[in-house]
């Protein structure tokens, strides 16, 4: 009733040039929100877990930790390459715990800065 033909524009001659220019401006915003998801969000948390992957590979007995859950603990015995450590939760109460729920590691000298 109220709708009328639409017909498609056909590229000629001089305009076909301009066809594979557009077509870069078009998918330009998107390559470019790529590009800063990845240097905001990507490359930070690959850099984070690098950097825990250091520090729980480096683990020694007094070191204060945080699982997870969310529990504090202080490492009583650790094994390089053993896969779970025994961690002191409350006084007189050592658990094990495998070494990837690990969150975070806090050191003595973290502790104090």
């Amino acid at each position: 009733m109220f709708m009328s033909a639409a017909y498609a524009q056909t590229i000629t001659g001089a305009a076909a040039g301009n066809n594979n220019l557009a077509m870069l401006m078009q998918y330009a915003p998107l390559g470019l929100i790529v590009i800063v998801f990845y240097f905001l969000l990507i490359r930070p948390q690959q850099k984070q877990q690098k950097e825990l992957k250091a520090k729980l590979g480096g683990l020694k007995r007094g070191d204060k930790v945080v699982t997870a859950g969310g529990i504090v603990g202080l490492v009583k015995k650790t094994a390089e390459g053993a896969n779970e450590i025994e961690v002191e939760i409350a006084p007189n109460v050592t658990v094990s715990i495998v070494r990837s729920t690990i969150s975070t590691v806090l050191n003595a000298t973290t502790d104090k800065s």
